[in-house]
């Protein structure tokens, strides 16, 4: 069995792209924390959303979640957290033209 590998639950998170901003979330920073157990293939997130008022945000949790198990991982876990609340970066900022 191969194990997983945290540059591949980061590929999968590049792989996700936020459907309103047409980019992915890792870039955007919505992944606050990213917790990798090696020895139990089991990762928990800490992540948010542009706003509290996402209307993709359940279906992309969804969607994060089948793509990290297809990866073989035993455990995903995942956390909405609306604080601190999203601030683009300087480079996001310039990837949007704000």
């Amino acid at each position: 069995m191969t194990m997983v590998t945290e540059a591949q639950i980061i590929e999968v998170l590049k792989s996700q792209l936020d459907p309103e901003l047409g980019i992915d979330i890792y870039t955007l920073g919505f992944i606050y924390k990213l917790d990798f157990d090696q020895k139990k293939q089991a990762v928990a997130l800490t992540m948010t959303f542009t706003t509290p008022l996402c209307p993709f945000g359940p279906a992309m949790v969804k969607e994060i979640t089948k793509k990290l198990s297809a990866l073989g991982l035993k455990k995903v876990s995942i956390r909405v957290v609306f604080d601190p609340p999203w601030k683009p970066s300087a480079e996001v900022r310039q990837m949007l033209g704000l």
